[in-house]
């Protein structure tokens, strides 16, 4: 993504974070001066996607130490740390982000813990850049031929430190010259396909056809998608995947319709700690975001709204992982600890 619109922008002592609530009608930057700042842009949304958040929760832990008095640092950053984790409970990456940093403090004293923790930020993000070009090429690898691809939410530069997880793998195929079309579901009830992949597939001229999430079955059973990609906020030991709500339905009709189902996502993403799908905590949200559309509610007064921000995929409906450090298949309770050591 063109650097005017760089999801992120570090400064001295603040970070400026692009505002994702309101693309692509309007391009503004909110100014966290704060840790808690922070975690409020990745509460509220304003930042998302699985590995962007991890890399914005070591920002926040550097706001929070140098808001802090030496002699309270460990208690400020540990409250801190806390605050960060439960902002969004699905993405493992916030998580395993925070814990990285914490681990990183307490291994080194030289140093002003701020400057630690801004220079492992500084770090994480050429990682994640790299490790998302390394997705693009072994999913890239796993088509053959030119493909029409249908994805879901946003998994680009907006959701990664740039080049993206499920979108890499389809900006790869586009710089291969191996990529038809994409349709791109809305996504709903925040329409980041429509609203976030949609313009940053637009910022690179690859040509995309946004669809209501109740039309993909549609176009599956006329022939018209020749595989799912999609992201991942966190993949248990056996390989199901959770991701944003809606992608469960996705992948059952595309098993229905012999469609590869690929999920691409770095290897910070896969828990294996947990060693099913229904021990990922799922993340539920305000009904608002269901009832209200533009900030204009469109449910009748008193009605109800359940808001679940994730589904699980169960790993049999699942044709391939993607990771950064391979691509890995059925029984994936194996593939993946193979890749553990790679």
């Amino acid at each position: 993504m063109a650097e005017p619109w760089a999801a992120l922008r570090p400064g001295p002592d603040f970070l400026d974070i692009l505002d994702q609530r309101v693309l692509p009608l309007t391009q503004r930057y909110l100014h966290c001066q704060s840790g808690d700042d922070v975690v409020e842009a990745i509460s509220t949304l304003a930042v998302r996607g699985a590995p962007l958040i991890g890399l914005v929760s070591i920002y926040g832990l550097w706001l929070y130490a140098l808001a802090a008095d030496p002699e309270d640092m460990s208690k400020v950053l540990a409250a801190g740390a806390d605050k960060l984790k439960r902002a969004r409970p699905t993405a493992v990456n916030l998580a395993w982000a925070v814990d990285r940093a914490m681990a990183a403090v307490a291994a080194e004293d030289s140093r002003s813990v701020a400057a630690i923790l801004f220079d492992l930020a500084e770090v994480v993000k050429i990682e994640d850049r790299e490790q998302n070009l390394r997705i693009g090429n072994y999913g890239a690898d796993f088509f053959s031929r030119p493909v029409s691809l249908l994805t879901h939410c946003n998994t680009g530069s907006l959701a990664t430190a740039g080049y993206g997880t499920a979108l890499g793998v389809i900006r790869t195929l586009h710089r291969r010259g191996q990529l038809k079309q994409v349709y791109v579901d809305e996504t709903r009830p925040l329409f980041q396909g429509a609203r976030l992949t949609a313009w940053e597939l637009q910022q690179d001229s690859i040509a995309a056809t946004v669809i209501p999430d109740s039309a993909a079955a549609f176009l599956i059973s006329r022939g018209l998608v020749d595989a799912v990609v999609v992201g991942a906020d966190r993949v248990a030991a056996n390989g199901d995947s959770a991701n944003k709500i809606g992608t469960l339905m996705l992948a059952i009709v595309a098993h229905h319709y012999g469609l590869p189902f690929v999920v691409a996502a770095p290897w910070t993403t896969v828990d294996l700690s947990l060693s099913r799908g229904d021990q990922i905590p799922i993340e539920e949200r305000s009904e608002t975001e269901v009832a209200e559309v533009l900030g204009h509610r469109i449910l009748p007064e008193g009605v109800a709204a359940y808001n679940p921000a994730f589904d699980v995929t169960p790993a049999s409906l699942i044709t391939v992982i993607v990771t950064d450090r391979g691509a890995v298949r059925a029984p994936f309770a194996e593939s993946l600890f193979r890749l553990k050591s790679n």
